[in-house]
């Protein structure tokens, strides 16, 4: 009898559980270049400095270099302040802490102090006024949300789909399709490559289906490199290149056969490429290439090389 009916036998549980707090942290360097000068601010005016942003609001820092207020007279005061611009009531939970920086005068790491007031006559003695001159450092923390969440203990690992895809074009297992190309063959996956290419899904079960094409099951592909349809169905597997010797060479011919299979991201993938490649000796094969294959990207870069003042004008290649 199980032990939970007869009140015996040992059993635990155990679960966990947190409290995260969605925070934004942020700094901002404000530096008063003439102090000597801002004594002459009355009391109770401030100095702001210019706006900045952390955790998505707007914020300024107001230097009072007399004060706020009577009681603080004798005394540099720094106050945050919100927007005053945003619309409706804003309720944002912040923490703030002003430092002086002295990064940029002092050849050592940061050195800083924690006080948000200090009165003058104290400052004007310390080593933080250089040359009439001294840096705040305001750091800050935008608290949005507190809420509960459970702890896991499942690890999910990234996705290995391409491994997994590449692996069966690599074995051929299942593989119901065989392409003739340049004297080799290549095996593969009907439903794969009508997936990834409308060319191919008419071919395999569009009206094209029972073209001489693909008769017995070998497709027998023309005006085709072997190497170039490697490639080409590498990447409908992966949807990913490697690394290729001639690359300016071998996506001139994949930029060609992807048009031909309609693979709109690897045709992308190629003028990108090739814009790199683009010089006085490649530009008239590049850009009869892109104006033939309808690349406008790959031909406005051709243009704009051509009209480039150091390079020759149109005529003169074309």
């Amino acid at each position: 009898m199980p032990s939970s009916a007869n009140g015996h036998g040992n059993s635990s549980t155990r679960s966990t559980s947190a409290i995260v707090v969605d925070r934004v942290t942020g700094h901002h360097l404000f530096k008063i270049d003439g102090y000597s000068f801002t004594k002459e601010t009355p009391t109770g005016t401030a100095i702001a400095s210019g706006e900045f942003t952390v955790g998505g609001y707007r914020w300024r820092i107001e230097y009072y270099p007399n004060g706020r207020g009577k009681k603080s007279a004798d005394y540099i005061s720094l106050y945050l302040s919100l927007d005053k611009n945003i619309n409706g009531k804003v309720k944002v939970k912040v923490k703030v802490k002003y430092q002086f920086d002295l990064a940029d005068r002092v050849k050592k790491q940061l050195s800083l102090i924690s006080k948000p007031f200090m009165k003058r006559r104290k400052f004007e003695k310390s080593k933080y006024l250089r040359d009439d001159c001294f840096t705040i450092r305001c750091d800050i923390v935008v608290m949005r949300e507190i809420r509960p969440e459970e702890a896991t203990f499942v690890s999910v690992p990234p996705s290995d789909l391409k491994q997994q895809l590449g692996d069966l074009l690599e074995t051929g297992k299942g593989a119901d399709v065989v392409f003739e190309v340049g004297g080799e063959t290549f095996a593969a996956h009907r439903y794969v490559l009508a997936a990834r290419s409308p060319v191919f899904n008419a071919e395999f079960f569009g009206s094209m289906k029972e073209s001489d094409a693909v008769a017995g099951g070998v497709v027998r592909i023309e005006e085709m490199e072997a190497r170039v349809f490697k490639l080409l169905l590498r990447f409908v597997y992966t949807d990913s290149l490697p690394k290729m010797k001639e690359e300016d060479i071998m996506c001139q011919h994949l930029l060609v056969a992807a048009d031909r299979y309609n693979l709109k991201r690897l045709k992308l993938i190629c003028e990108k490429k090739l814009r790199k490649y683009i010089s006085v000796g490649t530009v008239a094969n590049i850009l009869a290439l892109a104006d033939q294959h309808y690349c406008d990207g790959l031909k406005k870069a051709c243009f704009n090389f051509l009209g480039s003042s150091v390079n020759p004008p149109v005529a003169s290649i074309i």
